[in-house]
């Protein structure tokens, strides 16, 4: 699966009370609903977001869910999103990837 990621993901890394990851490949993208057409909303380089929620999918060795409530997932472009959910799935016994739903972080400056 980590190969799937290297090639096809985008450069993220996580944070966390003053620590960060090393700089890894996952899979971030618009959450799209089924079945709702969407008529509003802006492009972005990552395609199409109407509610500023992402749906993420990363390696096994980065565990999402033992990150606290603050931890935020920074993208190539500097761009940073909160975790609101995020799950392990398991091959086996073992940590298979990541998934969660994370929201933009909309700073004020």
């Amino acid at each position: 699966m980590n190969g799937v990621f290297q090639k096809y993901g985008r450069s993220v890394f996580l944070s966390d009370e003053g620590w960060n990851s090393p700089v890894f490949r996952a899979f971030l993208q618009p959450l799209r609903y089924k079945n709702k057409m969407y008529l509003e909303g802006a492009y972005t380089e990552i395609g199409r977001d109407t509610s500023g929620l992402y749906l993420y999918i990363g390696p096994h060795d980065h565990d999402l869910t033992k990150l606290s409530r603050k931890a935020r997932i920074t993208d190539a472009d500097g761009k940073a999103y909160l975790i609101q959910r995020a799950e392990k799935i398991l091959k086996g016994d073992k940590p298979y990837y990541f998934w969660a739903v994370v929201k933009e972080v909309c700073e004020v400056k």
